[in-house]
């Protein structure tokens, strides 16, 4: 990609944030983990903002129920990884991005190897299921790495209720009770910036599943709820990194 291209399209971006700040983005390099309804989101938004360097990590492949609230899924694409629709969508829009593509199911032997093996500068968990979001949040929070975390989208659908907050003191969020009292039994409880919504779920949209990796319940969710908690997340990385 030429030099020209490179400003042009970055152009407005620095006009709000600033030649330094720009330059600090270009030389860094995000870990994003989940790419779902929220993570997507929030790692586009990132790749968008002119971040050089990032690691996107999901095992899933693109499914029908999918298509109404997430980035990557559309009709064309069914059964293709997440994570490989999205590496082609990132490269078209930054092709300088220097990009690491981890289509794998991230279990918890691997996730310290994974926090070794590059110097992360930001970790962004989109993850969705308790027991591997809560040791990639133990590991990190350990090696004293910056990481913002998404709670609970599903089954909410007003976006004014939506807030960062430190994750002890969150509420209304199931996700979140889960990810404390798990976090407690590993010992870890500090603080951790999450986006979360303050709006009860609805009962009525929450149904039990049992054919998902380590999943026992799946909520119903709207188009935009997710991509509000991606923006929130990739807003957070974008001001602190």
């Amino acid at each position: 990609m030429n030099t020209e291209n490179n400003k042009e399209w970055q152009q407005r971006t620095e006009l709000l944030l600033g030649k330094e700040r720009m330059e600090h983005l270009r030389n860094s390099h995000v870990l994003v983990v989940g790419l779902g309804g929220v993570g997507a989101y929030a790692a586009e938004m990132i790749c968008r903002a002119g971040v050089g360097k990032m690691t996107i990590v999901d095992a899933d492949t693109v499914q029908p129920s999918n298509i109404n609230r997430q980035l990557p899924a559309l009709h064309s694409v069914i059964g293709r990884p997440k994570a490989e629709v999205l590496a082609e969508r990132f490269k078209d829009i930054n092709p300088d991005l220097d990009l690491t593509v981890l289509p794998v199911y991230l279990k918890d032997e691997a996730i310290p190897e994974l926090l070794d093996s590059a110097k992360f500068d930001f970790i962004v968990d989109a993850i969705d299921t308790v027991a591997p979001k809560c040791y990639l949040i133990y590991n990190a929070l350990k090696r004293g790495l910056k990481i913002v975390s998404s709670m609970g989208a599903g089954a909410k659908s007003d976006i004014t209720q939506v807030r960062f907050a430190d994750l002890w003191e969150t509420y209304h969020c199931g996700l979140s009770k889960a990810v404390r009292k798990r976090l407690q039994k590993m010992g870890m409880k500090r603080k951790l910036p999450v986006v979360f919504s303050t709006e009860q779920a609805d009962a009525n949209a929450v149904i039990l599943i049992d054919d998902e990796q380590n999943k026992k319940s799946t909520t119903g969710t709207v188009s935009y709820m997710p991509a509000v908690f991606g923006c929130y997340l990739a807003e957070y990385v974008i001001r602190k990194i």
